[in-house]
């Protein structure tokens, strides 16, 4: 009975991973499109103003209520690093580099996140997530190299673009202990509520903008903040609350080659063979990172990390459940 209530628990937590992975890698068109008639910064204030107003009407329909005061030191941090700053330094950044560049750069993400789980959460790293971490790793490097042909970068655009993939690390991992008190839509709507507020000196910027900006560019804003941020980071802590941290951000490596694929369906463009290898080892590894050894014959540790993956965290709210509510060629959020 146990076994099957575990087994319940880890598909859940796998269809929640899904579909972030999958939204994130969605976000690639919509941020092609708002980017170009959005700054940085007003995109970053947009998207998220329209995250929080649909997670804080589902809050008010499910009568969430606040967060419980140990979980705001989490939700405080990764609001500020991940929904705040990470937002604004990759939307900039990805104006400075190409492609390629921001992939090969935010991709150490996942890496820094498995170092700093392990480091500050006491996370397991059993040699199936490290192997499969370097496989994956290896695709998205293949994938920016050959996406990297045409376009240019800067100093100031690497440089941003490893802060955001700090800001994103750190934003994960300060996450974790929070959803240990909070349930994931909690912890998610008021991260959200933090970037929105820290993202606030742009509404000049969003209002003059949102002006003479195209109809299509300001819908994919908003698509941007209900699905790709609302509901995806939703999924996104539901999975994060019943695994490790470094599991989950080696699961972030599938991005790349969603967003692959996504590029070839819906604007037309045809990877090359380079890429498409790239893709292949990203999710080869995933699949590796995310896989469990059939018998005892793994390290201690991993014993510890699959009772994580089965929901065995300590805490966590009885029956918290995920929010139903409905940029390129890299691991890491959208």
């Amino acid at each position: 009975m146990m076994n099957a209530a575990h087994r319940r628990t880890d598909l859940l937590a796998a269809g929640a991973a899904t579909v972030t992975v999958v939204l994130w890698a969605s976000a690639f068109v919509s941020i092609r499109s708002a980017g170009a008639a959005y700054s940085p910064g007003a995109l970053a204030l947009g998207r998220l103003l329209a995250g929080v107003l649909v997670l804080g009407a589902i809050c008010l329909v499910r009568r969430a209520g606040w967060p419980p005061r140990p979980a705001w030191r989490g939700i405080g941090i990764s609001g500020l690093l991940w929904f705040g700053f990470y937002m604004v330094a990759l939307n900039w950044g990805e104006q400075q580099v190409d492609a390629g560049t921001a992939a090969l750069v935010v991709n150490i993400g996942p890496i820094l996140i498995a170092l700093l789980g392990a480091r500050l959460l006491g996370d397991v790293m059993p040699p199936r997530l490290l192997a499969g971490m370097a496989v994956s790793f290896a695709g998205a490097v293949t994938v920016g190299l050959s996406m990297s042909g045409g376009g240019g970068s800067s100093l100031l655009g690497v440089v941003l673009c490893l802060l955001a993939a700090v800001g994103y690390a750190g934003g994960v991992v300060a996450q974790k202990p929070a959803l240990t008190h909070a349930s994931p839509l909690q912890v998610t709507t008021f991260g959200c509520l933090v970037g929105a507020v820290l993202c606030l000196p742009f509404a000049g910027q969003l209002v003059t903008e949102a002006a003479e900006a195209p109809v299509s560019a300001t819908l994919n804003m908003v698509y941007l903040g209900v699905f790709p941020t609302a509901l995806a980071f939703t999924t996104w802590a539901y999975a994060l609350a019943r695994t490790t941290a470094g599991r989950m951000g080696a699961t972030t490596y599938a991005v790349p080659a969603l967003v692959v694929l996504m590029s070839w369906l819906a604007l037309g463009e045809v990877p090359g063979a380079l890429t498409l290898v790239g893709g292949a080892l990203c999710l080869l590894g995933v699949a590796v990172s995310r896989s469990r050894p059939s018998s005892g014959a793994e390290d201690a540790g991993s014993t510890e990390d699959a009772g994580s993956a089965e929901g065995v965290v300590p805490g966590l709210p009885v029956g918290s459940e995920p929010a139903s509510s409905p940029a390129a060629g890299r691991a890491g959020t959208d």
